[in-house]
């Protein structure tokens, strides 16, 4: 139960995070997105993790990944092993934020799921 609630949590505050730090139009969007991962504590190689931004909309786009679980599930694999949960939803608004925002729905998708999840075990 607990753990349903925390990730409908972080899924909610994922697609907020990603509507309310939707980064501004910028010369180089691999910095923006590495700058916004800076403030979510997420670092290593700026290249590494544009590329494994722009993958998880690849696989999202493809239906390669059918929700934004499974892109969490991806991401997870494919981040440092201290990446914690809440992280890998921030890396993952970020990246749909930033490379792919007609992904959004399945942001919101998770969030909406999460919740009714939450909802009924309540």
């Amino acid at each position: 139960m607990k753990t349903t609630t925390t990730l409908a949590h972080m899924a909610f505050a994922a697609v907020t995070a990603a509507i309310l730090f939707a980064p501004g139009a910028h010369a180089d969007v691999d910095t923006d997105f590495a700058n916004q991962l800076h403030t979510y504590g997420i670092y290593g190689q700026r290249d590494y993790n544009a590329w494994i931004g722009k993958i998880t909309c690849e696989r999202l786009a493809t239906h390669l990944d059918a929700t934004a679980f499974e892109s969490a599930t991806f991401l997870k694999g494919n981040l440092a092993r201290t990446t914690s949960t809440e992280q890998v939803w921030q890396f993952l608004a970020a990246a749909v934020q930033t490379y792919c925002p007609e992904q959004t729905p399945a942001l919101r998708a998770a969030a909406d799921h999460s919740r009714q999840t939450t909802k009924e075990q309540t």
